[in-house]
């Protein structure tokens, strides 16, 4: 027999979160299961020992986590992640990096820092999905040094996205072309649709699926503001709008960067 745990985890919203449990959690040899309800920002935890442990470690990752019931269960074999829905998740993580290759060669060539900078939010997406496909299964040490090696690159980018905001906002830069800007996000917004309708499509409950809803939902925003702020350059023939719009993703990029950082603790 073990104990099973119900834990309202108040701070996670999304699978970065989700991997961020896992990796502090699954080398314990305590911890039998882990079950995630994003949601409702719930988890349940089938364990041996004091749930309180289990309670500490999580806090451990700052994320208001709070014991609300543990009573004794059968440990459950963790069930296979279905072939299906490996290759929607392959999909989704196609689509965000061949739009990341697309917004940041059109975003260099038309000087849109709105676009380069929605292009690394799509990188950000592409590495935590990939990352998720290449870890399954595998040891914890390695999915730390992929989270290590994938959020320091990303914050490194976010790092001179922003000078480099800075340094057009101070004059060294003409305004961006706005057609650019609006076409390529919108096709963008296209390919973020077409990604939220096949994972809405599958009806999973799994939270890495319903995780990659709450992602792909983001993106969708995110190219929204790179299209209004194409409006604005035309209407005010000034790059503040791009400026603004940029610094705000590369802002949400580099909020991302940490999230990663952490998994590799």
């Amino acid at each position: 027999m073990a104990n099973k745990s119900t834990f309202k985890v108040s701070k996670m919203d999304c699978h970065s979160e989700e991997q961020m449990i896992r990796m502090k959690l699954e080398g314990d040899e305590a911890i039998g299961q882990l079950d995630f309800d994003i949601p409702n920002r719930q988890l349940t935890v089938y364990h041996t020992g004091e749930a309180s442990a289990v309670e500490n470690s999580i806090n451990e990752l700052n994320l208001d986590a709070t014991l609300l019931t543990t009573e004794e269960a059968e440990l459950t074999s963790a069930a296979a992640q279905p072939a299906a829905e490996r290759k929607l998740l392959w999909i989704v993580l196609l689509i965000n990096f061949g739009f990341f290759l697309l917004e940041i060669v059109t975003g260099f060539i038309s000087k849109s820092m709105g676009l380069v900078a929605d292009s690394l939010d799509m990188l950000a997406d592409a590495v935590v999905y990939g990352m998720a496909l290449f870890a399954v299964g595998g040891a914890a040490s390695r999915k730390k040094s992929i989270a290590k090696i994938s959020g320091y690159m990303q914050l490194g980018l976010a790092i001179l996205g922003f000078g480099e905001v800075i340094r057009r906002f101070l004059g060294y830069e003409v305004t961006p072309v706005f057609q650019t800007m609006v076409i390529v996000s919108f096709l963008a917004l296209l390919g973020n649709a077409i990604s939220l309708y096949i994972l809405q499509k599958s009806k999973s409950k799994e939270a890495h699926m319903q995780a990659s809803v709450i992602f792909t939902s983001n993106d969708v925003i995110a190219n929204i503001g790179v299209i209004i702020a194409g409006l604005l350059v035309y209407l005010t023939s000034s790059n503040l709008p791009d400026l603004i719009i940029g610094a705000i993703v590369f802002l949400l990029v580099a909020r991302g960067a940490f999230r990663i950082i952490k998994l590799s603790r």
